[in-house]
């Protein structure tokens, strides 16, 4: 990958990560728009994109460090500590964050070969961002207004359900923080409830992502290089891309998904048939 590929990769990734609106379909159409055959070719291209994820990840962190930060004290609280409100419900965010976490690691797992398989598709992800969309704009006209609840009146069941719709986006098409979002509104947490637990549920499947992938990129040549490059603008372009959504979810009561569905659904619609014309 050239510097500009590079640049543009990491942008659309920063922001696509954060925005319900599927990230992986981003980075499977743009090649196929932008006629780069030679990104999609590479051996190195998912280990790369886990890199701009890396970037994201480090974004999040830094975001919500004080969330984390929070998380740790409660669990080494000392006895005396442990009994506060808050603690309690620090504990209880931290285990539900772990519930939700383990879908998306053990349908990763079960699937990854298959699934990485989908990143070589474009079709797949045309259709896929469509649903994406509809998704979306069926959840806020079903919804109409979000609940009252905070995280840590989620049960258990529910957080698995929620981290078992976060799994979708190993398809590319699908969006994490948009299926855990829906997830998180269906059983009556506030938008920006809903935001907050799907940002903090994508760190730790980001880097366990990163883990996996990355050694990868060590025999990759230039592909380091511009992995390191992208992680640091997609990391400052998440970052701006949370500061933003953090607000716009906490402002809006009803209909807060519906421009990123209508969104999806333009994009889905708008390759699906452009494909029909120049193949795809």
């Amino acid at each position: 990958m050239n510097l500009l590929q590079t640049l543009v990769f990491a942008l659309i990734q920063g922001v696509t990560e954060l925005f319900p609106i599927s990230s992986v379909g981003h980075a499977v159409l743009l090649p196929w728009l932008l006629h780069w055959p030679n990104v999609q070719a590479n051996a190195a291209f998912l280990p790369y994109l886990v890199m701009l994820h890396v970037g994201t990840a480090v974004a999040l962190l830094i975001y919500f460090l004080k969330d984390w930060l929070t998380f740790l004290a409660a669990v080494f609280a000392s006895s005396k500590n442990r009994t506060s409100r808050k603690a309690k419900i620090a504990r209880k965010e931290f285990g539900l964050l772990i519930v939700g976490t383990l879908p998306a690691v053990v349908i990763g797992e079960l699937g990854a070969k298959k699934l990485a398989a989908l990143f070589a598709t474009p079709r797949v992800a045309m259709t896929f961002l469509l649903v994406n969309g509809i998704i979306l704009i069926l959840g806020d006209r079903l919804l109409k207004r979000t609940g009252e609840k905070d995280i840590a009146d989620l049960t258990v069941g529910q957080t698995v359900v929620v981290g078992f719709l976060e799994s979708f986006a190993l398809i590319p098409g699908f969006s994490r923080s948009a299926m855990s979002m829906i997830g998180g509104l269906l059983y009556g947490l506030r938008y920006e409830s809903a935001a907050r637990f799907s940002f903090l549920l994508a760190t730790p499947v980001i880097l366990g992502a990163a883990v996996k992938e990355l050694p990868k990129l060590h025999h990759a040549g230039t592909m380091l290089s511009m992995g390191l490059i992208g992680g640091v603008v997609a990391g400052i372009a998440a970052y701006f891309s949370t500061w933003f959504l953090m607000r716009y979810f906490k402002a809006h009561e009803v209909k807060a998904l519906r421009p990123f569905g209508i969104y999806c659904v333009i994009v889905g619609a708008g390759t699906w048939i452009l494909s029909l014309f120049i193949g795809g």
